[in-house]
């Protein structure tokens, strides 16, 4: 069985996996690894542990180093550069015209390449803009179109809640996210009520769905006659995180019951109520005959 840690290369990016090595490490240390990109400075977050054999996806590559200060010295560097890379793109793509917004720019380690991060609705021809990016910084140069959804985690901010976006502080992936979530958990199907900022459904939709699902499953529908300990009443409202219903007897009282061991009982008032009209009109006619 392997020994892995998990690493990310920016702060809130996906955790891929190395081998640790020789080397001790936890959570917080920084690292020097290989990949397919190339030389890349990163950031420990899950301390080592072992794994099986199929939880192996690739072939594991070793950790190269620990990061000396020499290292940290010239991710800060890099950091700068990156900064001034991106007021030098913005002046280009507004010298070219192009109709895309720049996210981010990130600088490999080993300073083999350059990778510009950009949001656009449509296809964008960027390859003056490339040239010129090549010709000033004297790397190879990468353009990468993202998503929405994308964008939105590089940049942060904060959602509907108060607080910062879910994509930003925590979450590495995503996850699809459809309409049938807030279906299901009687959210009102308002595209600005029920959207993040990055204009797609909002991730914390999925949080509780399963808890939901499982709840409306077993609860009574609202309407339902059901028997209490309080008497007979009539669903009117849910309390999914206590797993009870709101019960209105027929006194006019409202109790919190639980749904567990709650007996539902056949509704009853429409046959009466029918039943009741259908005496009222034969009573109704024999008066009329009886005056005529």
């Amino acid at each position: 069985m392997p020994k892995v840690i998990g690493v990310v290369f920016r702060e809130t990016g996906k955790i891929h996996y190395f081998e640790p090595g020789d080397y001790t490490l936890l959570p917080g240390d920084n690292v020097i690894v290989e990949t397919s990109q190339g030389t890349e400075f990163a950031e420990v977050v899950m301390p080592p542990e072992n794994i099986s054999d199929s939880e192996v996806i690739s072939s594991l590559k070793k950790v190269v180093r620990k990061a000396t200060e020499e290292d940290h010295q010239k991710r800060e560097e890099l950091k700068a550069l990156e900064k001034d890379a991106s007021k030098v793109c913005q002046e280009k793509i507004s010298k070219h015209g192009l109709d895309m917004k720049l996210v981010e720019v990130e600088c490999l380690f080993d300073e083999s390449k350059m990778i510009f991060y950009f949001s656009a609705e449509t296809r964008v021809d960027f390859r003056d803009l490339v040239k010129d990016l090549a010709s000033a910084f004297r790397k190879r140069i990468e353009l990468k179109q993202i998503g929405v959804r994308d964008e939105a985690k590089m940049i942060g901010g904060l959602g509907s809640c108060g607080r910062g976006l879910c994509c930003n502080t925590f979450l590495k992936d995503f996850e699809p996210i459809s309409i049938k979530f807030a279906k299901e958990q009687n959210l009102p199907l308002n595209p600005f009520k029920i959207s993040g900022i990055c204009g797609r459904l909002m991730c914390c939709l999925r949080y509780e769905y399963e808890q939901y699902k499982e709840f409306n499953r077993k609860a009574p529908k609202r309407g339902d006659a059901v028997k209490t300990e309080h008497g007979e009443g009539v669903v009117v409202d849910y309390n999914m995180p206590r797993s009870s219903v709101v019960v209105e007897i027929d006194d006019g009282f409202k109790y919190d019951v639980p749904i567990e061991g709650l007996k539902t009982l056949k509704r009853r008032s429409k046959p009466k109520e029918k039943k009741e009209n259908e005496n009222d009109k034969d009573r109704n006619k024999k008066d009329k005959n009886f005056k005529s």
